[in-house]
């Protein structure tokens, strides 16, 4: 599939117990993996980016020990997860113009910490 830092669709975490969130993005960041929540820009990078820790692995789904990551599916594979999904959707929608473009997410990511290879920073 692709480096999880390239990937701009929705992306499922599914964490040890089985529960399951919807978020924006994730890059690799030296302990483990950032991913910002949905409306992250929004919020502050204190409550809409957060660590996970540990040794992120594969191309999609990826893997962080029990933490598993992978695109989100269309409404009849993940219905529960489209709740979560379809204002972001709307949002982006009707408000294109308030969404940081990529190289911005890019930057901000590295600001955080993450890993992210240079040459990826153009809107794609």
């Amino acid at each position: 599939m692709a480096q999880i830092d390239t990937v701009t669709a929705p992306l499922v975490i599914r964490f040890s117990g089985n529960r399951e969130k919807v978020v924006a993005r994730a890059f690799p960041h030296p302990r483990g993996l950032v991913y910002l929540d949905l409306f992250w820009h929004l919020s502050t990078p204190d409550k809409a980016a957060h660590l996970i820790e540990g040794e992120l692995k594969g191309e999609g789904p990826w893997r962080l020990g029990d933490v598993r990551i992978r695109v989100l599916g269309c409404a009849a594979t993940d219905p529960e997860l489209q709740q979560q999904y379809i204002p972001w959707r709307d949002y982006l929608n009707e408000h294109a113009d308030e969404y940081p473009p990529e190289a911005q997410i890019r930057e901000i990511a590295r600001k955080l910490g993450c890993r992210l290879e240079r040459g990826n920073d153009g809107d794609i």
